[in-house]
């Protein structure tokens, strides 16, 4: 991948012309995870909703972030579960709830992302680390974690479907925005493929 190209193709949109050392950072390490998923993470449409996506819910920071409220007024914005956290959203998605978090420690072990030795339930601020927020999202996103709807459901060889593809996260909420920068994203990337 030519990854200059692929900036120049995305500074001016979605990131309105300029691009902060943030954002470049953030940019980077995705476009790394997303090498590191192999075969099953190549197809440039996947890499295109997965940065749309990352760009939607980190707030245009392209790094991992925690929910703006962290949950409160939510069911889930009270202390939970046997270690009493917060599971308000965090990461690249806004992983949320005590179960998801446990669900993704669990599948993240499976795969020989992280070790016995790191637990989302009992630590939720690691779904702030840059390489766990993004193999939340590249994973969640292949296998339909989140809502049971996975990236295969909407981009395949009969169907590239970037508007429904919000069920894979969050039913139909700004979904036509997030088709906007699916847009700009897979441009870019194949500017630079």
């Amino acid at each position: 991948m030519n990854r200059a190209a692929f900036f120049a193709g995305v500074r001016a949109r979605p990131f309105g012309g300029a691009l902060a050392q943030g954002q470049v950072d953030g940019l980077n390490a995705l476009l790394d995870a997303f090498a590191a998923a192999g075969a099953a993470f190549a197809d440039l449409r996947y890499q295109a909703y997965a940065l749309a996506t990352a760009f939607h819910e980190t707030a245009r920071t392209m790094q991992p972030i925690e929910e703006y409220g962290k949950g409160r007024g939510r069911a889930y914005g009270h202390p939970a579960g046997p270690w009493h956290q917060v599971y308000d959203g965090r990461g690249d998605v806004q992983l949320t709830w005590e179960a998801n978090y446990v669900k993704a420690t669990a599948r993240l072990r499976a795969l020989g992302v992280i070790g016995a030795d790191v637990d989302l339930d009992k630590a939720p601020a690691l779904a702030l680390r840059p390489d766990i927020a993004a193999a939340i999202m590249i994973h969640g996103m292949l296998e339909g974690w989140f809502t049971g709807h996975k990236l295969a459901d909407y981009f395949n060889a009969t169907r590239d479907d970037p508007l429904d593809a919000r069920h894979i996260i969050n039913g139909t909420d700004r979904a036509s925005l997030i088709a906007g920068y699916h847009g700009e994203f897979l441009s870019g990337l194949k500017a630079a493929a």
